[in-house]
């Protein structure tokens, strides 16, 4: 990105979107922010990711843990674009497992500053920024006891690396960052020594939850794409929307955006009412089925263009290569496939090993949870909203007996498990996606707004829950995956 660019959006306060107005920010509520964020994916997914990074999650910490100094000092800067933000959490050997992470944050004798040394890499905007969110470990005997440190990159010993070539988000920086023995003041520790875990991971529920938003941006995006390339593309005498392969792409896109949107939102009004709420789950969905099935979009689309759209004079290919890491970065789909459900299964033994000390008694109060029945007294004027809640009740009893079965069968290899934990994740998503349309869809019903086209995504949503329940809703390893295993051990085996 030109220096002139960058200039710009700091004058049109592209920096200070969601910073508070008491800091110079334009106080955007986060789901007016997440509106722009959506938008802005449309046009430049380069751009809207240098925003992301800076207002999602390089500057968030101090939003949500910072001091009155911390935030007096750095929010009117980072607002003004004077301090663009990243956040600098990857590291080379660790990037999905964070707990782990090994640059170091070593109190000095006199108590008055942090020694920091290691590594990051991979970190967005790292050129851009004069300031980043580094997490560090403040103790070697504990893992995960972490820091959450507000650095100055023209503090001595901060050493950012030059930029790497990438296969999109060309305008976009990104580069490995070094700390060598960089003093950092006592006072930029963002909570309590030992809170930068909790940090980090409360961070990233906006990062993931902005990913979704983008995500509905590329969607709909996709949609207009096909119903304009397929009207005007004509084979066999007759425009290809008219043939149901095409309109089913169309369509699919079409309801994940919808759901996507209805999920994303869901979850951003739980956070504007309780910044720091426990959405692990929900954000993880968010980021999730977003980024996948943007990514399915964007395929379709292409293909519905035929020909024309292999040409990069065309913008099917930049798209392509922009959204390709949104799979990759703030978790990867293959841990965002298992992380809800290992979520659910260690919250629930960790809550129960917490209050009885004895196995049998352990083992007795989850069975009573697990067996316990929903009680949601929910009731709607119409038949489908009603049938849409009888499924995600469904869904729900299907996860706890999914939970307890596992647990009997696997013990605490169930977290090794990764197939079945799959399968407990997807149905998760399935009924939190119910839930989002259900709300979306009575609050619609409230306002008097026409419902006939929401209630059929809602119908083609609980089809295709209904249709992942029945072929996955199950305990045992099915055919196809047990066969994995066996391809696997004769293609290392050799």
């Amino acid at each position: 990105m030109s220096p002139e660019l960058l200039e710009k959006l700091k004058t049109i306060g592209f920096f200070g979107l969601n910073i508070p107005s008491a800091y110079g920010g334009a106080g955007l509520s986060l789901r007016q922010y997440l509106k722009v964020v959506e938008v802005v994916a449309t046009e430049s997914l380069a751009l809207g990711f240098t925003s992301l990074a800076h207002l999602s999650i390089g500057v968030k910490g101090i939003v949500l843990f910072g001091n009155k100094q911390q935030k007096q000092h750095y929010l009117t800067k980072a607002a003004s674009g004077e301090m663009i933000f990243s956040y600098a959490l990857t590291e080379p050997q660790h990037g999905s497992d964070a707990k782990h992470i090994e640059t170091t944050a070593t109190l000095s004798e006199d108590g008055q500053y942090y020694v920091l040394n290691g590594s990051k890499a991979y970190i967005t905007n790292a050129n851009y920024a004069q300031a980043m969110t580094v997490f560090a470990q403040m103790d070697p005997q504990r893992p995960g006891f972490m820091g959450a440190f507000i650095v100055e990159t023209g503090w001595e010993g901060v050493n950012i690396g030059k930029d790497i070539p990438k296969m999109g988000l060309k305008a976009s920086s990104t580069a490995a960052v070094h700390f060598k023995d960089v003093r950092v003041p006592k006072q930029n520790l963002l909570g309590s020594p030992g809170d930068g875990f909790k940090v980090a991971m409360t961070i990233l529920n906006y990062g993931r939850l902005a990913l979704g938003a983008a995500s509905v941006g590329i969607l709909k995006q996709a949609v207009e794409d096909m119903l304009k390339r397929s009207k005007s593309r004509i084979q066999f005498g007759r425009p290809i929307q008219n043939y149901e392969l095409i309109q089913e792409k169309i369509v699919t896109a079409y309801v994940n955006a919808s759901v996507v949107s209805a999920i994303t939102a869901f979850t951003a009004a739980m956070l504007e009412e309780k910044p720091l709420a426990p959405v692990a789950i929900e954000s993880s969905h968010c980021k999730l089925f977003g980024t996948t099935r943007a990514w399915n979009a964007l395929y379709d689309a292409q293909q519905v263009a035929g020909g024309s759209g292999y040409l990069s004079t065309q913008p099917y290919e930049m798209r392509m290569r922009d959204f390709r890491v949104t799979t990759i970065f703030e978790g990867t789909t293959e841990i965002h496939s298992i992380y809800p459900a290992l979520f659910i299964i260690r919250t629930l033994t960790k809550q129960v090993q917490k209050t009885y000390p004895r196995k049998t008694e352990q083992f007795r109060q989850l069975l009573k949870v697990l067996f316990r029945q929903s009680n949601w007294k929910i009731k709607f004027r119409h038949r489908r909203l009603n049938r849409a809640v009888r499924l995600a009740r469904s869904l729900a009893r299907r996860i706890r007996f999914l939970i307890l079965a596992g647990l009997m069968i696997h013990g605490r290899k169930i977290t090794e498990k990764q197939f079945f934990l799959r399968r407990i994740t997807f149905l998760s998503f399935y009924l939190y996606g119910l839930l989002a349309i259900t709300a979306r869809l009575a609050s619609n019903q409230k306002g008097g707004i026409g419902l006939s086209e929401e209630m059929d995504i809602l119908t083609y949503f609980m089809e295709e829950a209904r249709s992942y329940q029945r072929h996955n809703g199950i305990i045992r390893a099915s055919c196809m995956e047990r066969l994995h295993k066996h391809v696997f051990r004769h293609l290392t085996s050799k």
